[in-house]
């Protein structure tokens, strides 16, 4: 029988030292290019703080709210209508950079896709709590399971997104085999996907000059391999302690976003190896604690949300530092809780929020 506890400190813990951590990073990361296009260089951290103060409220307030009044098909159906809307939303918003991934109220904007992640783990909790022995049918389980991944998935390819598309194309993965589901289904997905992620990758000009360049970046060292060999001096001139914080030289304008999708490096830069252990360390710390969590949650809407949440954070964690390090291809993925973000930063605490509460249902 489950017992109810005090909040997992360990979790509350790391996620406040993550948090702050970010702030200091994003202000490094960031000053001299602040001060620069907008004469203060206070101008990114500010936001950034603004945004960690409204998600720290939400996590706090979030922890304090009983995880099972989500468990309901009047919370689920409008969040999943609300997030579909939002995502369509962001194509009759002007585009930036060529994409249609913001939407904007004057000086405010938030991006839909970072709601779509915590909303499809919400909805696949609720949905395969009760449909693990059924989990091999696939009309009346698996499509259904499936049906708002793909929607969300599809309207996030169109932004277009990729890194994040994939994220939540994992995260449902992950989700539906702790369901129980067999490893023939992913071939299956897999087979149905890959032409898909063909064309995305090869046949999308942009796309395939990622591609190549991962492959062999110094072929085109100020054009599509820029961002990786950047990055790769950054992380390289670090050592072991770094050259001090707020000393890298990357950030001068050679690092591509280095507040952003390439902060990693900035910190591998400043803080040498061991700062970017630490960092590794801490998200290892909360993913450990996160899954923990799941697997003493003896209902099964709790154990999937918990492990949803979790594996989401990992999930993108490992993405931006494998990007950064030259494992994968650029991706447009942020580094939860230390990226400049503000959607991100705010629904990455909230879901903690409701981590901390699924915390307290223990063994």
């Amino acid at each position: 029988m489950a017992k109810r506890v005090g909040v997992d400190k360990w979790m509350f813990c790391v996620t406040l030292l993550l948090v702050l951590f970010g702030l200091a990073m994003v202000f490094s990361s960031s000053a001299v290019m602040a001060k620069e296009r907008f004469g203060s260089p206070y101008r990114f951290v500010l936001w950034q703080a603004g945004y960690a103060v409204f998600g720290l409220i939400s996590m706090v307030v979030l922890m304090h709210v009983d995880y099972r009044r989500y468990n309901k098909p009047n919370v689920v159906f409008p969040a999943v209508a609300i997030t579909v809307l939002c995502l369509l939303g962001a194509f009759l918003m002007r585009d930036s950079h060529a994409t249609h991934r913001w939407i904007k109220f004057g000086i405010f904007s938030f991006q839909p896709s970072e709601i779509a992640k915590p909303t499809l783990v919400l909805f696949l909790a609720w949905f395969l709590q009760d449909r693990m022995q059924q989990i091999e049918d696939w009309r009346n389980t698996l499509l259904p399971a499936a049906l708002p991944s793909l929607l969300f998935i599809v309207l996030i390819l169109k932004e277009p997104d990729l890194g994040t598309a994939l994220v939540c194309a994992v995260v449902t993965a992950m989700m539906l085999y702790l369901a129980g589901m067999e490893k023939k289904y992913f071939a299956y997905g897999v087979a149905a996907a890959a032409p898909v992620l063909y064309w995305m990758l090869f046949r999308v000009p942009w796309r395939r000059a990622r591609m190549l360049a991962f492959l062999n970046p110094w072929k085109d060292p100020q054009g599509s391999g820029f961002h990786t060999i950047q990055s790769l001096i950054a992380v390289g001139t670090g050592g072991l302690h770094g050259l001090g914080y707020m000393e890298g030289r990357q950030k001068l304008f050679y690092l591509p976003e280095p507040h952003t999708d390439f902060i990693f490096a900035n910190i591998a830069e400043e803080l040498g190896l061991l700062g970017a252990v630490l960092i590794i360390a801490l998200f290892i710390t909360l993913g450990y604690r996160g899954l923990r969590t799941a697997s003493l949650s003896k209902d099964p809407f709790a154990r999937f949300l918990a492990f949803g949440i979790t594996a989401t954070i990992l999930i993108q964690a490992f993405f931006n530092v494998s990007v950064v390090l030259a494992l994968v291809p650029t991706k447009g993925i942020t580094l939860p809780f230390i990226s400049y973000g503000g959607t991100s930063l705010f629904c990455t605490l909230a879901s903690v929020g409701v981590l901390l509460n699924l915390s307290r249902e223990t063994d």
